[in-house]
């Protein structure tokens, strides 16, 4: 094997290697991060708008 073909074997174990590390934070870490902020914001303005409007349902 080359010094060339033995230099790409390493860049792209290492290129592999911080794919598979970015996905896993990826889908570890940001994203249900991201999933809890969406559900808990819209949970909070559902809840300041019937604090705002009033609770939902018939008119009086």
């Amino acid at each position: 094997m080359s010094e060339n073909a033995r230099a790409e074997t390493v860049v792209d174990a290492r290129t592999k290697r911080d794919e598979i590390l970015a996905f896993i934070i990826l889908a570890v870490v940001i994203w249900p991060i991201i999933a809890v902020g969406i559900v808990g914001g819209y949970g909070f303005l559902v809840w300041m708008s019937q604090l705002v409007l009033g609770p939902p349902g018939p008119p009086a």
